[in-house]
């Protein structure tokens, strides 16, 4: 099993990064949020898990591990393949995925292209508890890579009162997500007036 592989970032689109380690170039398939943080960087480390099927050997590649159990979690669910998974991950963040699962929110889910209620549906009931004991989420609060969010009410409740005041939902998670990844510790007054400036 390939665990990773680094080398020179070859070449890079939004669905496939090439990595040449040693005169070998790897065809990985990607999420936009590994594509978003592989642009201008010339070397990467991706963490790789194989799809081997009976037509296709595939690798899919991410910047952590925490996307990687996540990719793995989406694709236990019945009728979730490597693909679709993929196109959670490039449409939710890690925390946002986490977030909608924790607090049952299947309309963000079904903002994915090609997923519907029930199958939404069934992603939070086969997930919700396995989604706890993950890497991304430690003793109740959430992992941002190397950041974390401390109080996962605050992270929800700011999102909603910016969302009372009329802000679109999709931007409003993207832009506290960020103020969350510089300072965890923030409260929920200086979020909002934080993110007013941004949105």
């Amino acid at each position: 099993m390939i665990e990773y592989v680094k080398g020179e970032l070859a070449e890079l689109t939004p669905a496939q990064a090439v990595v040449d380690c040693n005169g070998v170039g790897y065809g990985v398939s990607i999420s936009l949020n590994t594509y978003s943080a592989l642009q201008g960087k010339k070397e990467c480390k991706l963490y790789i898990q194989e799809v081997i099927r009976e037509d296709a050997h595939q690798l899919f590649g991410f910047i952590n591990k925490e996307e990687r159990e996540l990719f793995l979690l989406l694709n236990s669910v019945s009728g979730i393949g490597g693909n679709t998974a993929r196109m959670i991950l490039s449409a939710l963040s890690p925390v946002e995925l986490v977030e909608a699962i924790g607090t049952e929110n299947t309309k963000l889910l079904q903002s994915v292209k090609g997923i519907g209620k029930k199958t939404a549906e069934r992603i939070i009931v086969d997930l919700k508890d396995k989604i706890k004991s993950t890497a991304i989420v430690e003793n109740g609060h959430v992992t941002v890579g190397e950041s974390t969010l401390s109080d996962m009410d605050i992270y929800n409740e700011s999102i909603s009162a910016l969302t009372m005041l009329g802000f679109a939902p999709a931007p409003t998670r993207k832009v506290v997500h960020a103020i969350f990844k510089e300072n965890p510790n923030h409260t929920i007054e200086e979020v909002v007036k934080l993110a007013l400036k941004r949105l």
